[in-house]
């Protein structure tokens, strides 16, 4: 078996591997990329958030982006009963990125992939790991290609990018009960032939059916559409399993005729216990990014986006210590990238109570307070200087009461401390 050397391995070719492996590349560190799949691949995670355009910009992976015309995304729509709640990502708190992309995954981490590939990343496409072995010196990954070929794989770090296959968490027994429970999702994608002209048929828009249970329309700019359902498992499933997807489509209200009668891409796939979770982000020579770590809830989008924040700032964590300079992995990243699901969380949560549903949908809403909402719902999520992420555990209750009594609409963001 012959052993390739190298600094540091990347498990996973989508936005999170490709990110470190582009800015590591870029800092002439040494990377070697293992994807079990052949790409062009479907993946899901097809809405995008500003936040995540640091990332791609920072990575040098910005411009191929920009060629592909994807769909441009400006702000999201909610809707509930005929009550509309929309949010525009240039009238927001904080500074950044107001604007991001609808995707269709399969082509966007094809052209991240084959940038990478051509600024110098080695990517080993259709390879699965047998087996990982990691000592205080070095990580070594004995690997398989689709024709039976084996080697094996030495570096300094190895940075786990898998996605849903979460491959360092299971090996090592880090998987840990998530903050967001008993949530299914079920999706699949159309020919829009029935597509409304203008911006109504480009905007990505969430339709609330009941409480835990609510549809996703993100249209491409390729003419196809992703449609999914995510709720509880007990919403979900009370559909039978063979008509599920069809049933689901005859409740919602906006989409319904749009939809009617048109065929699916493919056979709808259904994902259950979708939120995930992990005991630790880092350890000897490994860290763990974006949904190979955490996962939460894709209704407003944040996968890609810790996705591409983990994987930049551990590419640069390790760039630090291969250049000779400490580290501190618990405060420089695991506190960090936590405060962020953290963030996320209380807002998720918030989503499935339907209080942050009622916010909102609330048709009077105080100018600043939906400024600094709109950042949360942009990816700022560690912007502290944002009320709506530094008190983000105190702040929804109370303005939530504000707007079910109607007693008064506030005025300032002290009005509910």
């Amino acid at each position: 078996m012959t052993t390739q050397k190298t600094d540091v391995i990347i498990i996973g070719a989508g936005p999170a591997g490709t990110v470190a492996a582009s800015y590591l590349n870029r800092q002439n560190i040494r990377v070697i990329v293992i994807e079990k799949s052949k790409f062009p691949r479907f993946a899901i995670g097809e809405s995008l958030i500003p936040k995540c355009m640091e990332s791609f910009e920072e990575a040098g992976l910005l411009e191929c982006l920009k060629k592909q015309n994807y769909q441009k995304k400006i702000g999201a729509g909610f809707i509930r009963e005929g009550i509309a709640g929309e949010f525009d990502f240039s009238d927001k708190f904080s500074e950044g990125w107001d604007w991001t992309w609808q995707v269709p995954r399969d082509d966007f981490d094809q052209v991240l992939a084959q940038e990478c590939i051509k600024n110098g990343v080695d990517i080993l496409f259709e390879t699965k790991i047998n087996n990982i072995h990691i000592s205080e010196t070095k990580v070594a990954v004995a690997i398989e290609d689709n024709a039976g070929k084996k080697q094996k794989i030495e570096g300094k770090y190895i940075i786990d990018a898998s996605g849903n296959a979460r491959v360092l968490a299971t090996k090592f027994g880090l998987n840990h009960p998530p903050q967001i429970e008993n949530k299914s999702s079920i999706f699949t994608q159309v020919k829009d032939i029935r597509r409304p002209a203008g911006e109504a048929g480009t905007r990505i828009t969430f339709e609330i059916l009941q409480r835990d249970l609510w549809f996703w329309y993100i249209p491409f700019s390729n003419g196809n559409t992703s449609i999914g359902f995510v709720g509880s498992q007990e919403a979900i499933n009370q559909f039978p399993k063979e008509s599920r997807m069809e049933m689901l489509l005859t409740k919602i209200v906006k989409y319904r005729q749009q939809f009617e009668n048109v065929p699916f891409m493919f056979e709808p796939i259904q994902m259950d216990n979708i939120s995930k979770s992990v005991k630790q982000l880092y350890g000897n020579k490994f860290v763990l990014t974006g949904n190979s770590a955490e996962f939460l809830d894709p209704i407003f989008s944040s996968g890609v986006c810790f996705a591409t924040e983990s994987s930049l700032l551990a590419a640069k964590l390790i760039l630090k210590e291969l250049n000779g300079e400490k580290v501190d992995w618990q405060k420089e990243y695991e506190d960090y990238i936590k405060q962020g699901v953290n963030v996320f969380s209380t807002y998720v949560k918030s989503w499935y109570t339907g209080e942050l549903q009622d916010i909102i949908l609330h048709q009077n809403p105080n100018p600043e307070i939906k400024r600094q909402l709109c950042s949360v719902l942009a990816g700022y999520v560690w912007d502290q200087n944002n009320p709506f992420v530094s008190k983000h555990q105190k702040m929804l209750k109370p303005l939530h009461r504000l707007i079910k009594t109607e007693k008064k609409q506030p005025t300032n963001i002290l009005d509910f401390k």
